[in-house]
């Protein structure tokens, strides 16, 4: 997990949790050929996506990823990365993705499609690299040294806009924190997933549960949270997360589908973010967060956060499209409610709202979620149905193995 943790902590890393879906019907296969990939994408209908790159396809804005390495050579991906940086001191560089989830994540923000290969919501966007170390990379390399304050760090001194985190942590760590309010400070926005074991522990997950960054959960094709999406406070927003394809590992031979969680979700959510900024070069980071939220999709009162959901679910075709949006003021953070200049905010997220608590699995996954005035006023709406937004992720592995930490894919 976080660098410089004190006490070691044992614990058993088991395969991605599985999702569900939102509002637009597709038909799963177990590992789709390449040609099928694209088919399989079905939140970029929902989110209107062909229609936003008419007006935008998230040109001029860059991407951190800080994952486990991005290959460049993809046929989706080529011209699309950038020089990188790698902060795991294991041999090869920051393009040696290990796992094949870095590369995922940075497909479903900028990848073109060439190839039959993922295509990106912000395809026009460009992805720098920064590779770190997951529990199982440490694992084999023998060593509990955590390396997310330097990547963060290492994005946060990068051309990035936006840095994406689709990794997690159970630990809070001091310096992974200063980490972040640094990136913050340097005009960063920077977005994490609340991690997948919402129908579990359900810990807060770093670094999605610092004040400073964007946790993102995950829903499915109805629009509601994902039944593992984590709830413990640290949502501000939600995005696709259920059913669809990535690289099914390092080999880069295939795609598999499945769920990718609250990674993918944070990796749309992320793309969200440059269609807004792309068409708003001038605005700052608060500003395209302040418009993400304002403009999210809900039937809660506006103001309040779901505890499941946050502010609702991501629509930027409502601004890129629509025009709609308050920016707000450039210099205050819409997550803290402070200047991004000034003093460090308190070390939790704001309270949420009650929320209805989400379904778990079966019949009962067809419950709404829905923030308390939602839930007393007996209102059974479809937010996908209003909303025509999706989730993504995929399922990255699924062998169990015991690290002294645990940082795993979020």
């Amino acid at each position: 997990m976080t660098a410089g943790m004190s006490r070691a902590h044992r614990r058993v890393l088991g395969a991605l949790a599985v999702a569900a879906s939102w509002s637009v019907v597709l038909v799963g296969a177990a590992q789709p050929a390449a040609a099928d990939t694209q088919s399989k994408q079905w939140y970029l209908s929902a989110m209107q996506a062909e229609e936003m790159w008419k007006v935008t396809t998230g040109e001029g804005i860059k991407v951190a990823v800080v994952d486990t390495g991005v290959n460049s050579s993809t046929p989706s991906l080529r011209g699309q990365v950038l020089k990188g940086v790698d902060v795991t001191g294991a041999p090869g560089d920051e393009t040696d993705d290990y796992r094949g989830h870095g590369t995922t994540m940075a497909e479903l923000i900028a990848g073109t499609g060439e190839g039959g290969g993922l295509k990106g919501l912000a395809p026009g966007a460009e992805i720098i690299p920064v590779r770190m170390s997951d529990a199982s990379f440490m694992s084999k390399r023998r060593t509990v040294i955590g390396d997310m304050k330097k990547a963060i760090r290492a994005a946060a001194d990068s051309d990035a806009q936006i840095i994406n985190v689709s990794m997690a942590d159970d630990f809070s760590q001091r310096e992974a924190h200063e980490a972040v309010k640094y990136a913050e400070s340097k005009g960063k926005l920077v977005i994490a997933g609340v991690g997948n074991g919402g129908d579990k522990e359900n810990r807060k997950q770093y670094p999605a549960s610092y004040p400073e960054v964007v946790g993102v959960a995950s829903a499915d094709r109805t629009g509601k949270v994902s039944y593992y999406s984590q709830h413990s406070g640290s949502v501000d927003v939600a995005s696709p997360g259920s059913d669809v394809p990535g690289w099914c590992d390092n080999s880069f031979k295939s795609y598999c589908g499945g769920d990718g969680g609250t990674s993918a979700a944070t990796a749309i959510a992320s793309a969200s973010a440059a269609l807004v900024w792309s068409l708003h070069p001038d605005w700052t980071a608060n500003q395209v967060l302040n418009v993400l939220f304002d403009t999210a999709g809900r039937d809660w009162k506006d103001g309040t956060r779901s505890k499941y959901l946050g502010h609702g679910l991501i629509r930027p075709s409502m601004n890129v499209l629509k025009g709609k949006g308050e920016p707000g003021d450039p210099d205050i953070s819409p997550l803290t409610k402070e200047r991004t200049t000034g003093p460090a905010g308190s070390s939790e997220k704001p309270a949420d709202s009650a929320s209805e608590q989400p379904a778990k699995n079966g019949a009962e996954a067809d419950k709404p979620v829905a923030a308390e005035e939602t839930k007393s006023s007996g209102d059974e709406s479809q937010l996908g149905l209003i909303l025509g937004v999706a989730a993504v992720v995929v399922v990255l592995g699924g062998v169990a193995y015991a690290v002294v930490r645990r940082r795993k894919a979020a």
